[in-house]
């Protein structure tokens, strides 16, 4: 199943979560906004920006952000779909941390999980 509210042309937002970056924050994974490019974190992070961004904005499928990962998800459907490869990067560096970014990950950082 493939979705409306994809543009393969926009790229992504930055290399982290944009709410957490501005904030100092950190995150467990990042998730791609597949309309606008907005980068934000996954619901298991502390912030969940990523969920904020579509209640916020009705963008409803977002895209792993993670290296070697290419799934879509429709937060509306709570399903799985289909879509076009996205433009360039396709993921966070290579050399970023999961969870990341360095520097900011508190020790106990599993506590803060969802």
């Amino acid at each position: 199943m493939t979705t409306t509210g994809i543009d393969p042309t926009v790229p992504p937002s930055g290399t982290g979560c944009a709410e957490c970056d501005e904030a100092g924050g950190w995150w467990v994974h990042l998730r791609r906004c597949a309309q606008c490019g907005h980068v934000g974190c996954c619901d298991s992070s502390p912030a969940q920006h990523a969920s904020a961004h579509f209640r916020a904005t009705g963008h409803r499928v977002m895209q792993s952000f993670e290296p070697g990962e290419d799934w879509f998800w429709d937060f509306e459907a709570e399903d799985s779909v289909d879509g076009p490869d996205l433009a360039p990067p396709t993921a966070h560096p290579d050399d970023q941390p999961v969870p990341g970014p360095a520097g900011r990950v508190p020790a106990d950082w599993r506590n803060h999980v969802h």
